[in-house]
């Protein structure tokens, strides 16, 4: 038996450099985009959900000030972030906590700075929103998840379930 422990610590990179500072980073939602389903046959109404059509995604960033890392991730352009976590587990059967890696890779472009505030003896609480169109998950170097709304990839677990989709549009 395994018991989910938590996030031990994490790091985010942007080309191979490490962003110090990092306060919280809150990763996107992933929400997919439905439409009420009613009408002859059905007895009421659903939300049918498009496979793989995804509702705009967020990644929000905390700083504790206002650094020129920070700044950086202000430029308008795309930036590639890699988010790192040690998550730690009970192993039951060991007897034993073990660290698992988790990385997240997105594609991101800047759609608000906050440099937060100036206070003596205190964190600024600066942050930074960012759109995703690219959200990657592996765990223990295994793929798990990958999204881009771009090239019409929305991957979990082991299926493309817009593979069809992209064959059907003749992108495959």
């Amino acid at each position: 038996m395994k018991v989910d422990n938590g996030t031990t610590n994490f790091a985010v990179y942007e080309d191979a450099t490490e962003f110090y500072g990092m306060a919280e980073v809150t990763l996107p939602e992933i929400s997919q985009i439905a439409e009420e389903v009613k009408g002859a046959g059905i007895s009421g109404a659903f939300n049918g959900a498009f496979v793989g059509h995804i509702e705009a995604m967020t990644l929000t960033l905390n700083f504790r000030s206002v650094t020129a890392d920070a700044i950086k991730l202000a430029e308008p352009r795309n930036h590639q972030l890699d988010l790192r976590a040690a998550q730690q587990y009970w192993d039951n059967t060991a007897g034993k906590f073990v660290q698992q890696a988790v990385k997240h890779v997105l594609i991101v472009t800047p759609t608000k700075f906050a440099p937060g505030k100036l206070a003596p003896a205190a964190s600024a609480e600066a942050s930074g929103e960012y759109a995703a169109t690219y959200f990657a998950t592996y765990i223990d170097g295994v793929k798990k998840m990958e999204i881009d709304i771009l090239n019409f990839i929305y991957y979990v677990n082991g299926t493309d379930y817009l593979a069809d989709v992209r064959k059907a549009l003749g992108k495959a």
